[in-house]
């Protein structure tokens, strides 16, 4: 098997070999929809909360809270812009006429300042950034610049304040949204949290040149932690097809580095570990959270 492979991209170009050469690809790091195939791709298997999930939390929110706004959307030209874009109008449903603009770009171009310009003039109050955390920056930067002031949503994966927000100008960060599922450990209220205490003295053992401000650091510790559980189901039954039964048969798994109230849940028609987050919101120094756990289920809207 292979175990967190990293990248949208690198893992599709891989996934129909593993599938056909029946090589567990377990816990892609991605937050890609397609990873989450049991039917079509029974050997593949993401973890983190994937990007259409993550759309449809911001709906929920949207809808309870902001019913009568309208919504502009900048969105990476790749399948985690779509499956971001898609969770978000699937989340709408019938108030899905509330995006009323939307303008893509690629990894690759040096400015992204007219689609922020044609946004801007969109006349929306609502405003999506579903970029790398490069494009990111850039586009916190400049609907600062041009003294708009949307209520402003943030992809989770371009949160970081060292590398995203601190060069985006911590001003124009103010009171942007995004998501989460795993303590931060530069956040205050997790300080003595006994997890994260258990995590520091981790990396001062195994990683002491490790940086304990980047959250990838804890997200490597959860996936293992996630791992060491399904290798703790297999028993000494050691096969490819028992590594998939069982990482398939994780019921409300928990590690104390996940936030409270967010449980891995798998089963053989559902290859979604992670499908809840909870909100949080930057107020100029750290992200604060806020509000309850939401749930954003792909592919079960029964349970919506």
């Amino acid at each position: 098997m292979i175990f967190q492979s990293l990248g949208t991209p690198s893992n599709s170009a891989i996934m129909k070999y593993m599938n056909a050469k029946k090589v567990p690809q377990l816990f892609v790091a991605s937050g890609g929809t397609k990873f989450g195939d049991p039917k079509n791709f029974p050997w593949t298997m993401g973890f983190q909360p994937n990007y259409q999930s993550e759309g449809r939390i911001y709906a929920k929110y949207i809808r309870d809270h902001f019913p009568d706004s309208k919504i502009a959307v900048f969105w990476q030209n790749d399948d985690a812009g779509k499956d971001q874009f898609k969770g978000l109008k699937d989340g709408l449903g019938d108030k899905a006429s509330m995006i009323i603009a939307d303008k893509s770009y690629e990894v690759s171009d040096p400015s992204i300042d007219s689609q922020i310009v044609a946004l801007h003039d969109s006349g929306a109050d609502i405003f999506f950034s579903w970029a790398a955390p490069k494009g990111s920056a850039q586009a916190i930067r400049k609907v600062g610049e041009l003294g708009w002031k949307p209520k402003f949503f943030l992809a989770n994966t371009a949160t970081s304040v060292a590398s995203v927000l601190k060069p985006a100008g911590l001003d124009y960060s103010k009171d942007i949204i995004s998501t989460v599922y795993l303590k931060d450990p530069t956040d205050p209220t997790w300080d003595k949290d006994p997890a994260v205490v258990k995590w520091r003295a981790f990396m001062d053992k195994y990683y002491p040149d490790g940086d304990k401000t980047n959250a990838n650091n804890v997200y490597g510790y959860v996936q293992a932690e996630a791992m060491v559980q399904v290798l703790k189901q297999c028993g000494d039954h050691l096969t490819r097809e028992n590594v998939m039964k069982q990482a398939a048969n994780l019921k409300d798994f928990h590690t104390d580095l996940m936030l409270p109230g967010i449980m891995v849940n798998t089963s053989p028609d559902d290859y979604f570990p992670i499908e809840q987050m909870q909100l949080m919101r930057f107020n100029g120094q750290a992200w604060e959270l806020f509000g309850d756990v939401i749930t954003g289920e792909v592919g079960h809207e029964r349970s919506q």
